[in-house]
């Protein structure tokens, strides 16, 4: 189970100080879609040259000219990218067709998708597919991922977003068993960054080791 580090918000040399704080504790870089949206794919560029043997995930969120975003995130230098499930089958793909050619994955965002769409998802079973609590509905609503639901997708790469903090993430390992946890604001906006990962990892240890194998 990998921790993705969601890094948003902020400018690109915060960004890369505060991984340096935590990556002995974090698998996975995400530059968030706020990165991408306000410095381009330099972003991603500076940072996977910040972090060369880390994963990086761009979560660029297309929905739509998806070759040319996507190529634009792997020749940064991104190992994932990310499209939204409610975007057209054509679409999505094209994502697939273009990360197979640079041999790099994608991640498929299942905010707001319908049952119905989800159900159409599940041919592209070499994605990873996102549940996924949106920013806004953590802000306004205060709701949180706590994996309460089995996830459509458990025989498929599941990751978890939105909201994750210390003392939900063993429920949502329990009932969704990810192989990515996104975790933003409850490391990046800690008060010792490095501490709240090393306490992410330690409850992702803990807790694998007691679910029957």
């Amino acid at each position: 189970m990998n921790i993705q580090l969601a890094l948003d918000r902020m400018e690109i040399a915060e960004a890369i100080e505060l991984t340096k704080k935590v990556e002995d504790s974090i698998d996975w870089i995400e530059v968030g879609t706020s990165l991408i949206k306000e410095f381009g794919v330099t972003s991603i560029k500076e940072i996977k040259q910040a972090f060369p043997h880390k994963q990086i995930v761009a979560d660029i969120k297309t929905i739509d000219n998806a070759r040319y975003e996507f190529e634009l995130c792997f020749e940064a230098g991104a190992d994932v990218a990310t499209v939204m499930g409610v975007s057209p089958i054509v679409t999505i793909d094209t994502c697939m067709e273009v990360a197979n050619r640079y041999q790099k994955k994608v991640m498929i965002d299942l905010l707001n998708t319908s049952d119905e769409q989800k159900q159409a998802l599940r041919k592209y079973n070499e994605a990873i597919f996102c549940e996924h609590v949106s920013k806004d509905q953590q802000e306004e609503l205060g709701s949180q991922n706590q994996g309460t639901k089995p996830s459509n997708f458990s025989a498929f790469q599941v990751a978890a977003a939105g909201g994750i903090k210390l003392d939900s993430i063993e429920n949502l390992i329990g009932s969704l068993n990810p192989a990515v946890v996104i975790i933003g604001s409850a490391i990046t906006k800690a008060e010792d960054p490095s501490a709240a990962a090393q306490q992410f990892k330690q409850i992702i240890l803990q807790t694998k080791e007691k679910m029957p194998c």
